[in-house]
């Protein structure tokens, strides 16, 4: 699979190989460290970047197949246009050689109007031979960009099964890992009880602070944070003080910073939630995933994978020209992120950089 992969990349074109985003070979790179993963002493740590590193040569690949997708709309656009002009052109001369002899010489401006004529009909030969030699070039330039942009679709249909291998190697890690950092053991039945008393996310996230944050913590305030995830940014919602990120399908969420996860699991109207503790009494509320890892008690670093978005990834935003937002044919998946200090919320952009 990698000879196919590196027989594909040499098929794409100068952009897609020595543009800024170089999504051929981020793909390609993103499949040698899957590989090199395997055997690393941090799988979970390797796997992660793996993970984000398939998102981001997919995330690149897609805009070159756009771009690609465009150029060749283009080209043929401009072929069917000439195409017209040329059957014109045609018309014309099969009509002038249809027309009996006495026609052709007679000329309303006698014999050197007839002349005249006839010059510029022979001065048409060449033009027309100019005009199909134009025509035969852009012929191939649309030919070598569909040649090109079936390469690209190959190379993206291979990157998209890679990244989904990716993200189970990944499940299968953190389920497997063992002497996990911890700094309390979760009582099942006391937050079984919390959470069925909690009518609202505020009163259990009132009930966890100041419950677990990791003792070597020095995390405060401006501290220009990453998003846990990639996307667009919106206001949280009607009676929901944080943040909304809308992502890609099936992306990975990351701690942004070294924290201890307080809770995991459902919770009303919210889905699946994690509450990370990173200081004392700060609390980063994280909700929305399909897919949540590690355990409550767990002490976590900086980076280090939290869950999967959901929704389906598949090829069918791949060819449009047009695509605004994450990409049409593949719905944006909702990530709320809420910041709590003391007894209440704080404005997320005092921790995060928004920008």
């Amino acid at each position: 699979m990698r000879f196919c992969f590196a027989l594909i990349f040499l098929a794409l074109p100068a952009f897609a190989q020595q543009g800024p985003d170089d999504a051929a070979a981020q793909i390609l790179a993103a499949n040698a460290q899957l590989a090199a993963a395997e055997g690393a002493s941090d799988q979970v740590a390797a796997l992660t970047e793996t993970v984000k590193a398939y998102e981001a040569g997919l995330v690149a690949m897609r805009q070159s197949l756009r771009e690609i997708t465009a150029r060749e709309e283009e080209l043929s656009a401009a072929l069917a246009a000439r195409q017209t002009e040329i059957a014109d052109f045609l018309m014309v001369l099969a009509s002038i050689g249809q027309s009996p002899q006495p026609v052709m010489l007679a000329n309303p401006e006698g014999p050197v109007g007839a002349l005249r004529a006839g010059m510029m009909i022979a001065d048409l030969t060449p033009a027309l031979a100019a005009q199909s030699a134009a025509l035969q070039q852009e012929l191939a330039a649309v030919r070598t960009s569909r040649d090109q942009r079936i390469a690209a679709n190959d190379l993206l249909r291979g990157g998209l099964d890679y990244a989904q291998t990716a993200r189970a190697a990944l499940g299968r890690a953190i389920s497997e890992r063992q002497d996990v950092p911890r700094r309390f053991v979760e009582d099942p039945e006391q937050t079984a009880a919390r959470v069925e008393a909690a009518e609202t996310l505020a009163a259990l996230a009132n009930q966890l602070a100041g419950t677990g944050a990791p003792e070597d913590s020095t995390l405060q305030a401006a501290a220009n944070l990453p998003l846990p995830v990639s996307g667009f940014i919106s206001t949280g919602g009607p009676g929901r003080p944080g943040i909304t990120i809308a992502a890609a399908p099936r992306a990975i969420v990351t701690s942004p910073v070294r924290a201890t996860i307080l809770y995991k699991g459902p919770l009303l109207d919210y889905g699946n939630v994690i509450i990370l503790e990173p200081a004392e009494e700060v609390l980063f509320v994280i909700a929305g995933m399909a897919e949540t890892f590690g355990t409550t008690g767990e002490i976590i670093d900086v980076g280090a994978p939290l869950g999967l978005m959901g929704g389906d990834v598949g090829m069918d935003d791949a060819n449009l020209i047009a695509n605004t937002g994450i990409g049409a044919g593949q719905d944006a998946q909702p990530l709320y992120l809420e910041v709590r200090g003391g007894q209440g919320p704080v404005n997320v952009d005092a921790w995060f950089a928004l920008e």
